[in-house]
C-alpha cells in the first residue's frame, strides 16, 4: 500500500512539474529552446517550471515572431525585448515584474500595460497604436511612443518621467506640467494646438523639440526669456508664454456616477472610440444608434443626457427610479420596462415611435407630444387614466394590468392590437378601430362593449372573460362571433344592437322611459282648452312632464 501511494505521489509530481508551456510560434519556441538559461534541461520543450523560474532579460528581437503566446508563463522576467518582429498583439498582463519593455517596430494596434506597475522604461515606437494608457505606470521614467497614431496622451500621473518622445503622432494637446523631473521632450510632427511645459523645472531640460506642429502658436513655459534663448527647435509661428490661455486640460468627460453604466459605456467600442476609461463629451455627442444596457444592475442613468443624437435606448431590467431624457430629442425607440420608475417625462421626445415602459410604478403617463408613436406598452403600472387621443398612428397598445377606469380609442383607427385587460373599465367602444385584429379586455368591470367595427372576421384573438356585468357585446355578425369568440362569460351574448350606447351611457336612461299619454291641454293663462292652430299651448302628460307646443296652420 505504501509503495502504491509513493508511486502515485511521484507520478503526480512529475506530471505537474513536467507540464509544457504552449508556444505556437515556431520562431519564438526555437529561441526559447535554444536559450540554455531558460531551457535548463536541454529538451525540446519549455516546462512551466522552467518559465516561472527564469528571471532577467528575454531578448527575442528581430527573429520574425508573429505570436508571443507563452510569454505569460514567464511571470518573473524583468526585461522583455521583442522589437522588430511581426506582432499584432501582445499580452504582458501576467508579467508583473517587468521593469523594461521594448516592443517597438511591430504591428501592434493596442497595448495594455496597466498590470505592469513596475515599468520604468517603455519603448513602443513604430507601431499602429491609437491609444496608450500609462496612468498606472507611476514608476515610468522613460517613454518612447513616437510614430504611432495616438490622438491623446495623458502623462499627468507619470511624475517620475525624465524622457518623453511622442513625436510623429496625431496629438492635438500635450500637458507635461506635472512631470517635474522631465529633462527631454520630443513632440515633433503632431497636430498640437496646445502644449504646456510649465513644470517649474524648465532649466533642467537638455532636449526640447516641438517643430512641425503647424497649429501651435503658443507654448506655456516657466520663463519666456529662458525658453526663447534655449529652445529653438520650434516652428516660426510658435512663441512662448507663461499663460497661453489655450487650455491644455484633457477634453471634458461625461459625468457617469453609476459604476455599472460607466463600465457598459467604456466597454462599448462604438461609443468609447479612443479606448480609455472615460467617455468624452465629444464621444457621447457623436454617437448615434442604440444603447442597450439591459439587466446591468444600473440604478442611475445620469450621463445619458450627453448622448444627444441617440436614437434607441434599451435600459430595461435595471433598478432605475428616475430617467431624464430631456436632451435626447432624437430618440425613436425607448424600452425602460422592469424598473422602479414613478414618473416619466417624454415631452421633448417627439420622434418616439416605440415606447415600452411596462412593469414600473407609473401613476401618470403623458404621451400627448409623442404623435409618431406606433407601439405603446405601459402594462403593469398604476395608471388610472391614459389619453391616446394624440397618438393616431398607434398600431399596438398594451395598457393591461393598470387601474384604468376609461379608455377612449375612437380616433386610433390604425390599431391592430389592443390589450386593456385587468383594469377597471366599465365601457369600451372599438367600433372605429377598423384595422383591429386582436382585443383582450378580460377582467374588467365592463357593462358595455361595442366591437361592431365592420371587420370582425379579421380578428385573430378575442377575450372578454371576467366581466360579470357584461350581458351583451355589439358585433357585426352574431352567428360568426358566437362560433368564433368563445372567451366570454356565461351570461354574455352577442347582438348587432345591444341598446347600450358605449359612447354616452346616459342615452340608455331615456330609452327606458315608458310611453307617456296626453291628459290635458292648457293655454298660456293656465286655462284648460282644446287644440288651436297658431296658438301657443301647454301639453300636460300623465308622467308629470309638460311640453310647450306651437302648431302653425298653412
Amino acid at each position: 500500500m505504501k509503495t502504491t501511494l509513493l508511486f502515485l505521489s511521484v507520478f503526480i509530481s512529475a506530471n505537474l512539474f513536467g507540464q509544457n508551456v504552449n508556444i505556437p510560434d515556431a520562431n519564438f519556441k526555437a529561441y526559447l529552446v535554444g536559450n540554455t538559461s531558460i531551457n535548463t534541461n536541454g529538451d525540446t520543450e519549455i516546462q512551466v517550471s522552467e518559465a516561472s523560474a527564469f528571471t532577467g532579460l528575454m531578448n527575442c528581437s528581430f527573429i520574425n515572431i508573429s505570436d508571443l503566446t507563452g510569454i505569460e508563463a514567464f511571470t518573473a522576467i524583468t526585461q522583455l525585448n521583442c522589437w522588430g518582429n511581426e506582432l499584432t498583439s501582445l499580452d504582458v498582463s501576467s508579467n508583473t515584474a517587468l521593469t523594461v519593455l521594448y516592443c517597438d517596430n511591430n504591428q501592434l494596434t493596442s497595448l495594455d500595460v496597466s498590470s505592469n506597475t513596475a515599468l520604468t522604461l517603455l519603448g513602443c515606437w513604430t507601431n499602429q497604436l491609437t491609444f496608450l494608457d500609462v496612468s498606472s505606470n507611476n514608476a515610468l521614467n522613460q517613454l518612447s511612443c513616437f510614430t504611432n497614431q495616438l490622438t491623446s496622451l495623458d502623462v499627468s500621473s507619470n511624475t517620475a518621467l525624465t524622457q518623453l518622445d511622442c513625436g510623429n503622432n496625431q496629438l492635438t494637446s500635450l500637458d507635461v506640467s506635472n512631470c517635474t523631473a522631465l529633462t527631454e521632450l520630443d513632440c515633433y510632427a503632431n497636430q498640437l494646438e496646445c502644449l504646456n511645459v510649465k513644470n517649474g523645472n524648465n532649466t533642467a531640460f537638455e532636449t526640447f523639440i516641438a517643430y512641425d506642429n503647424q497649429n501651435l502658436t503658443c507654448i506655456d513655459v516657466d520663463d519666456v526669456n529662458y525658453s526663447t534663448t534655449n529652445w529653438t527647435i520650434i516652428d516660426p509661428q510658435t512663441s512662448f508664454s507663461t499663460n497661453c490661455n489655450n487650455g491644455c486640460s484633457p477634453p471634458p468627460i461625461v459625468n457617469i456616477p453609476d459604476a455599472n453604466f460607466k463600465a457598459y459605456l467604456a466597454g462599448n467600442t462604438n461609443i468609447n472610440t479612443n479606448g480609455d476609461s472615460e467617455i468624452q463629451v465629444s464621444e457621447a455627442s457623436a454617437f448615434t444608434g442604440e444603447i442597450s444596457c439591459i439587466g446591468q444592475s444600473i440604478s442611475d442613468l445620469t450621463g445619458i443626457e450627453a448622448f444627444t443624437a441617440l436614437t434607441e435606448l434599451d435600459c430595461g431590467l435595471n433598478n432605475l427610479t428616475s430617467l431624464d431624457l430631456f436632451n435626447n430629442a432624437a430618440l425613436e425607440v425607448l424600452y425602460c420596462d422592469y424598473n422602479e420608475l414613478t414618473s416619466l417625462d417624454l415631452s421633448t421626445n417627439t420622434a418616439l415611435t416605440e415606447l415600452r415602459c411596462g412593469e414600473n410604478q407609473l401613476e401618470y403617463l403623458d404621451v400627448s407630444t409623442n404623435t409618431t408613436l406606433t407601439d405603446l406598452s405601459c402594462s403593469g403600472n398604476n395608471l388610472i387614466s391614459l389619453d391616446v387621443s394624440s397618438n393616431t398612428a398607434l398600431t399596438e397598445l398594451r395598457c393591461d394590468e393598470n387601474q384604468l377606469e376609461s379608455l377612449d380609442v375612437s380616433i386610433n383607427t390604425s390599431l391592430t392590437n389592443l390589450f386593456c385587460d385587468d383594469n377597471q373599465l366599465t365601457s369600451l367602444d372599438v367600433s372605429s378601430c377598423t384595422a383591429l385584429t386582436l382585443l383582450w379586455c378580460k377582467v374588467n368591470q365592463l357593462e358595455c362593449l361595442n366591437v361592431k367595427n365592420g371587420n370582425n372576421t379579421a380578428f385573430t384573438n378575442f377575450n372578454a372573460e371576467g366581466n360579470q356585468n357584461l350581458t351583451c357585446i355589439e358585433v357585426d355578425d352574431v352567428n360568426y362571433s358566437t362560433a368564433n369568440w368563445t372567451d366570454i362569460d356565461s351570461q354574455t351574448s352577442f347582438s348587432i344592437d345591444c341598446d347600450d350606447d358605449c359612447d354616452d351611457p346616459t342615452v340608455g336612461i331615456n330609452e327606458l322611459t315608458t310611453t307617456k299619454s296626453l291628459i290635458q291641454i292648457l293655454d298660456m293663462m293656465g286655462r284648460e282648452t282644446t287644440f288651436k292652430p297658431n296658438t301657443p299651448l301647454i301639453y300636460v302628460y300623465d308622467d308629470g312632464s309638460i311640453e310647450k307646443v306651437f302648431s302653425v296652420e298653412y
